[in-house]
């Protein structure tokens, strides 16, 4: 699925077959290991890895944060009810909760909370409005009024509110029958999750290009939201429709290192372990006659602070995030590239933070990261670099390869040695003249012949005697 703001791809959602997200899914688990130390539990939910449970996160009635410690709150082998927050990554488990919300069109019901939220993206007099209907609810828990009620009746409230009622008596049965590890509920899958998180007024139509699928949305708005049922409508054009609307283009972006800005600078985009890390270069914009180079930097500035967010709305890039701009000695500059950046964060619905501009001139900001991003979807670790984008030089490759001749040159005693080697390898040793070959001969007086295999690696040598590779 894709979201397109002024005809432009701003978010993108991929889901496989066998690999969905687990975020909202509620299992009985069962506590592992719990450690002291860290203020937290290992949980064994059924998955590959035990999820991870915060002290701050375990629903303990009437003890203040501030006092809890887990070993006095959980034991090994207690049975809890958690919600995934985070998806697994990398080597660590799910990030989950015990304070479990679930979520309808309008409102998200919390059944160990209290009190009523409203979104603050909604207008003060809606907010009024709103309060005031569940206010009047018959609630057990707290509710959170969501950014798409906007404009929602006192009915539809109370039926997303009784709805959700039904779904967590539904759990709690549910859970009095299984043993631990059990999944008690899933989270809807992304066509559904995103029509139910995104579809607002503002989204002018919604394309879906298969028909089951068209059918399913319709149905589920005309129970939810009738009047934006007529929104949805199924593509039908003769291009795939992801292409057509240059989404499929976008989505392979996302592989690359540079994203291109419109006056000619470009962005280049590095992953480490512990953050990203964005460059602004100015590349082809070097300005028109008589401008500045303030100005010229401004520019390709501004421009940067609004693909950086399109950038990591598009690639879903969490964790901390280092943007280095290119300097600017203006301070009212650097508040306009400063405003900018705010005005497009304000867009993204993952919660950022942003802190001030350091001593070197870099913005830092960390980004929520829940879910793996289009490119960790798509891509898997390079078996040659292991993911640094490096491999070795051909003359590396030659220099080690003779190395490895010479070490088993001397375990072996004939006088003729066969050396297999990658046809890469073969290549690079045979095409100098066999100088470093014949520098191998030299010391040990044996005769070497290199043939290549196509089943070894680069950095892969065999060495044996000719009267065994004959044998």
């Amino acid at each position: 699925m894709a979201l397109l703001e002024d005809g432009r791809t701003a978010e993108v959602y991929i889901e496989r077959r066998g690999k969905r997200s687990v975020v909202g899914h509620v299992w009985k688990g069962r506590v592992g290991n719990v450690l002291a130390g860290m203020e937290a539990a290992f949980i064994d939910v059924g998955l590959e890895k035990s999820g991870f449970l915060h002290v701050d996160e375990v629903v303990a009635m009437g003890v203040p944060k501030h006092r809890r410690q887990i070993a006095e709150l959980l034991k090994k082998g207690d049975q809890v009810l958690v919600q995934a927050t985070k998806d697994p990554m990398g080597t660590k488990g799910c990030r989950l909760t015990m304070q479990l919300s679930l979520a309808g069109r309008f409102v998200v019901y919390v059944p160990y909370g209290d009190g009523v939220g409203v979104s603050r993206k909604l207008l003060d007099d809606e907010r009024r409005r709103l309060r005031k209907i569940c206010g009047a609810l018959p609630l057990e828990g707290g509710l959170i009024v969501r950014t798409a009620a906007a404009g929602a009746s006192a009915q539809d409230i109370a039926r997303d509110y009784a709805a959700l009622r039904r779904l967590w008596a539904a759990l709690q049965g549910r859970s009095e029958q299984v043993q631990s590890p059990a999944l008690l509920y899933s989270e809807a899958d992304v066509s559904l999750k995103v029509i139910r998180d995104l579809l607002n007024p503002n989204v002018e139509e919604v394309l879906v290009d298969d028909p089951a699928q068209h059918e399913r949305i319709h149905n589920f708005l005309k129970r939810t939201s009738p009047d934006m049922a007529r929104r949805v409508r199924l593509y039908e054009g003769d291009q795939p429709m992801l292409t057509a609307l240059g989404v499929e283009k976008a989505i392979r972006s996302t592989l690359d290192r540079r994203a291109p800005l419109p006056s000619g600078g470009y962005l280049i985009i590095d992953d480490t372990e512990a953050m990203t890390v964005i460059d602004v270069n100015s590349g082809r914009n070097v300005g028109r006659g008589g401008s500045r180079l303030e100005d010229t930097v401004t520019k390709t500035n501004l421009e940067a602070a609004v693909e950086v967010v399109r950038q990591l709305r598009l690639r879903d890039i969490g964790g901390i995030v280092i943007i280095d701009f290119i300097d600017m000695s203006d301070e009212k500059n650097r508040r306009a590239v400063s405003d900018a950046l705010d005005a497009e964060l304000a867009k993204d619905r993952t919660r950022t933070f942003v802190a001030e501009i350091s001593p070197l001139g870099l913005v830092q900001m960390t980004r929520q990261n829940i879910s793996d991003g289009p490119r960790e979807v798509m891509s898997e670790r390079c078996p040659e670099c292991e993911a640094t984008g490096f491999v070795p030089s051909d003359e590396t490759l030659a220099i080690e390869a003779a190395r490895g001749i010479a070490r088993g040159v001397a375990e072996v005693e004939d006088e003729r040695v066969q050396v297999r080697v990658s046809p890469r390898v073969a290549s690079l040793l045979n095409d100098d003249g066999r100088a470093r070959v014949q520098t191998i001969e030299e010391q040990t007086g044996r005769s070497i012949v290199v043939e290549p295999d196509r089943g070894l690696h680069d950095d892969e040598v065999r060495v044996r005697s000719s009267a065994a590779a004959v044998a």
